[in-house]
């Protein structure tokens, strides 16, 4: 048995999470750490545990730290894959440090770089810096499976004190960054904000969504809204987003997703 967790906004850690699945073949099942972050201290049991989770300002995702922190690895192999859009800085150093507390026989670290999606910063990418992206996703993606299949091991720098200080930074700033987006005139109360927010800190009201406490700043309401009418940052009204081409959004969001060899997805009740 090969567990895969993953975490993801706009569809690149789930894209590459489904594709390692595919390529590793036999009895796999893919998790939504979203959900199963809720089910705090019970044991992970497999032959093979895959985490898949994007850089989030050099660091890994609150909640993604959350769950590694919380969970019991019952697992002899465990490989741990960022994908990221400029650099991950040190999120793959924070995650050895905090796996290699867990008394886990063989581990592995490595990127898969993707298209940038946080565009509250770097703004909307350009098309053929798409297809670079998406390719080098593929390219990484593939000997990321290929790695999983051979158990291979290895080490990465855990020493870097300057991604350690901005993804602190970061995880102390989403606490209140919910309190600045804004939703333009175009809002049509579709919903589609609310329903791929993976922790669910989005709530129509009145027919407008309304941002809550517990959000990590994933920005997939920004890059999916079909109005382009959330508003952050350097992300203006209007401005198109990003979402990996082969995800559906109706994939997107806070559920259980469970693979078999099938391939056949189920959304939790």
């Amino acid at each position: 048995m090969t567990k895969i967790y993953y975490f993801s906004g706009t569809g690149n850690s789930l894209w590459s999470a489904k594709k390692i699945a595919r390529l590793c073949g036999g009895n796999i099942k893919l998790y939504n750490i979203a959900e199963e972050i809720k089910k705090t201290n019970l044991p992970i049991k497999a032959d093979k545990v895959v985490i898949v989770y994007p850089s989030y300002a050099y660091g890994l995702p609150v909640i993604v730290r959350r769950f590694v922190k919380n969970s019991v690895f019952e697992t002899p192999y465990l490989a741990a894959f960022v994908t990221f859009g400029s650099n991950q800085g040190g999120a793959l150093g924070e995650m050895r440090r905090m796996l290699k507390k867990k008394n886990i026989d063989k581990l592995y670290f490595g990127e898969i770089p993707a298209v940038e999606s946080f565009l509250v910063i770097f703004g909307t990418p350009k098309e053929e810096v798409k297809e670079k992206r998406l390719l080098m996703q593929a390219e990484a993606t593939e000997e990321a499976a290929r790695i999983v299949m051979e158990l291979r091991e290895n080490k990465v720098f855990t020493f870097r004190p300057f991604s350690s200080f901005i993804s602190l930074l970061f995880s102390l700033a989403i606490k209140i960054f919910y309190k600045y987006y804004k939703v333009g005139k175009d809002c049509n109360g579709c919903g589609v904000c609310e329903k791929i927010c993976p922790v669910k800190a989005i709530v129509l009201t009145d027919g407008r969504p309304k941002f809550r406490a517990g959000c990590q700043c994933c920005v997939a309401c920004i890059d999916i809204c079909p109005q382009n009418a959330i508003k952050y940052g350097r992300k203006k009204f209007g401005t198109p987003g990003y979402s990996h081409p082969e995800i559906d959004i109706k994939e997107l969001g806070s559920r259980d997703i469970i693979e078999s060899e099938t391939l056949v997805y189920e959304q939790a009740v």
